[in-house]
Formats: C-alpha cells, sequence, structure tokens
C-alpha cells in the first residue's frame, strides 16, 4: 500500500506541471514553422569559410518531439558552448539561448528570411570585456548539404554592422 503522503505529494506536483491542450500534443512541433530550422541538424566540421582549417566540431540535433533544436559546439581551441533553439508558435519567431564554457549566455530571435534563418541578440563582451553588442548570425544552405553561418556585430544599436565571424560546417560521414 502507497503511503498518503506520497500520494499528497504526487498530487501536489501535477498541479505544477504546465498545462498542454489536446491541440498541441497531437500537433507537437510539426508544423511547417517547426521546421524550418532543420537544415542545420547533423554532425559538422567546422571551417572558417573559404579555408581548409578546421576549427571546431558540432553536433546539431533536434529533440524533444521536434521542438528543440541543440548545438553542441566544441572547438578545438577556445571555449566551448552550445545552444537550445526553438520555435514560438505564439510570438511566431525562432528562439536561440546560447551557453558556453565562459559563462556567457545570449538570448537570440529571429525568423526565416529568404530560406535563410536570421537571429539577432545582445552579447555583452562579445568584442571586448563590458562593451554591449549587438550580434546578428545568418544560417544558409549551401550546394552539397554544408551550412554557412555568418556572424556581424554592432556596437551602435544596430545602426552599422561589421562582419564577426563566418563559418562553414560541412556534413561529416559518420560510420555506420
Amino acid at each position: 500500500m502507497i503511503p498518503i503522503r506520497y500520494l499528497m505529494i504526487a498530487g501536489i506536483a501535477a498541479l505544477a506541471l504546465p498545462s498542454v491542450s489536446a491541440a498541441q500534443v497531437a500537433s507537437g512541433c510539426k508544423t511547417p514553422q517547426h521546421r524550418q530550422f532543420d537544415f542545420w541538424v547533423g554532425t559538422w566540421d567546422v571551417f572558417p569559410t573559404g579555408q581548409d582549417r578546421l576549427v571546431a566540431r558540432s553536433v546539431v540535433e533536434n529533440l524533444y518531439g521536434g521542438c528543440v533544436i541543440r548545438e553542441n559546439w566544441t572547438p578545438l581551441t577556445g571555449t566551448a558552448g552550445g545552444s537550445l533553439n526553438t520555435y514560438d508558435p505564439e510570438d511566431g519567431h525562432w528562439h536561440q539561448v546560447w551557453m558556453d564554457a565562459a559563462n556567457a549566455r545570449v538570448l537570440f530571435e529571429g525568423d526565416l528570411v529568404d530560406g535563410k534563418m536570421v537571429l539577432t541578440g545582445s552579447w555583452k563582451g562579445a568584442r571586448k570585456p563590458g562593451e554591449e553588442s549587438l550580434v546578428r548570425m545568418t544560417y544558409s544552405r549551401l550546394e552539397g548539404g554544408a551550412v554557412r553561418q555568418q556572424g556581424q556585430i554592432s556596437t551602435n544599436k544596430g545602426v552599422t554592422w561589421q562582419p564577426f565571424f563566418d563559418f562553414t560546417y560541412k556534413p561529416v560521414a559518420i560510420p555506420k
């Protein structure tokens, strides 16, 4: 027999769970909008665009019923980190949170624009300690299954932008 205190704890815990409508459960995250960033899913060797110098390995997975895209960024040198990405049907935008081993946490928001995912966020210390910058990332599909991630930075609230980084993600052939 289960003691009453355990049943009461289970009942209280159930009340704390967010409510999910039947429509949300039925559709899950299978809408065309939820699939817009799937082109980034894969295991990648990452190179500065136009160069053959490997700088990182990135594993990008579609998880949690197709609701989240998770990146694990493992550079050969520098700071490891990762991101969680999701489409929010309530506001109609994509959201990314980037976190890394330097204790950075950046919130990006954006949309698919002309077939490219464009995400922008405020990143304190991106260029130099204490400096507030806007960072805009554009992810583009390339021929042969690669993905290009171009970063731009603005230190004047988006009035002007300068190149910040430019990477090409090339698919890694995983042995079966």
